[in-house]
This record gives C-alpha cells, structure tokens and sequence, in this order.
C-alpha cells in the first residue's frame, strides 16, 4: 500500500480516470462499482466502466472495456492500467476472464489497484498471471 503523491504523475491522472469513471458504471445487480482506465505505450489513456446485464453471463468488467475501447481506437500497445472500486479494505484484483485479456497484450505492463483513499497497490499482469495462456502458446511445439 503506498501514498497517493508517490506516483508519477501520469499514473496519478489514470488513477483519476479511473475513479472518476467509476461514477459511470451500470451495475443495477451487484452495486459492484469499477472503473478503469489503461494507459497505452504512445501516452493515450483509455476508459471503462462495468456494464452489468440481467443475463449475467454478458456482463463486461470495466477493465475490458476499457481495453476494447483502446483497441478500437487501434491501440494494441499498453504501459499500465489503473483500476479503482469501492472496496476498502485489502485489495481486489482483476476477474479471470480480465487477466485472460491482459495476457493477449502480453505481461510487461502494470496495473495499479486503487482503493477509495487513493491508497494504491501495483502489480505487473506477469505477477496476476503465473503460467498463463496467450498468443504465444498457439505457436509451441505439439505432436
């Protein structure tokens, strides 16, 4: 857990975004707020919310919104991500389905856990990801 005024302050505006577009998040079932936003290698930032559905199954989690968006903006390059929800107390990390879609970007990239008091936590996605699966297990060798 580190001070607010620790981080650099490119880090200290994603973590805002983050927060601030939590406020956006659409979860009339689990009042599970997050909001994120993913910081891509040539300095453009990226937003997401949650988007809950009553068919829960098609819920997307704030982080891969905002992965998709930056995508979609032909960003495929990423540096770090921050990710803020409501929880007080120890840190939440990121769903399975989201660290499957960290990895496809690859590991070398950070994300910074924000909690409401703007303590923070960070982590590479190679740490939240031991032994994953991505794009270059296609490629090994089979039999």
């Amino acid at each position: 857990m580190s001070n607010w005024s620790a981080l650099e302050p490119t880090i200290q505006a994603l973590a805002e975004r983050a927060s601030t577009v939590k406020d956006n998040a659409y979860c009339p079932y689990s009042q599970f707020r997050v909001g994120c936003c993913i910081l891509c290698t040539d300095g453009s930032m990226y937003d997401g919310c949650n988007v809950e559905n009553a068919s829960y199954g098609l819920t997307v989690c704030a982080e891969r919104i905002a992965i998709f968006n930056a995508v979609t903006a032909g960003k495929t390059s990423f540096k770090a991500m921050a990710i803020s929800c409501d929880i007080k107390g120890e840190f939440k990390a990121s769903c399975g389905a989201c660290r499957q879609t960290f990895i496809e970007f690859g590991g070398d990239w950070d994300l910074y856990l924000i909690k409401p008091d703007k303590t923070w936590k960070k982590v590479s996605v190679a740490e939240l990801t031991p032994m994953s699966f991505g794009p270059k297990d296609l490629l090994a060798e089979r039999i």
